[in-house]
């Protein structure tokens, strides 16, 4: 008995770390709404890309490499000033919302 107390007390207390994130949540706590718009089909400037309904293995990925600095071509340093805010699990989550939205 004392065992499988155990096992539900380190269910609840391990649950909210592996709860689903909410990428739409991030997607405003984390300002990428501030560049690419609410619902991220207005961005603030016409070069910045409109990202809903994107794939989101492409978003994934573009996120991912302008983070590390693989993807660099000048338009990217804005988004890379903000991408130390997010981690691969919230990046992720992001980019499955925004492949969601129309």
């Amino acid at each position: 008995m004392k065992f499988v107390m155990t096992l539900i007390a380190a269910a609840v207390v391990a649950s909210p770390a592996i709860a689903a994130l909410d990428g739409a949540a991030l997607y405003k706590d984390k300002t990428c709404n501030a560049c690419h718009g609410p619902k991220g089909d207005k961005p603030l400037m016409p070069s910045y890309p409109k990202v809903a309904g994107q794939n989101a293995a492409y978003i994934e990925a573009q996120m991912k490499d302008i983070k590390s600095g693989a993807r660099n071509n000048g338009q990217t340093a804005a988004m890379k000033g903000v991408m130390h805010l997010v981690n691969d699990e919230e990046i992720k989550a992001i980019a499955e919302h925004l492949s969601k939205l129309k």
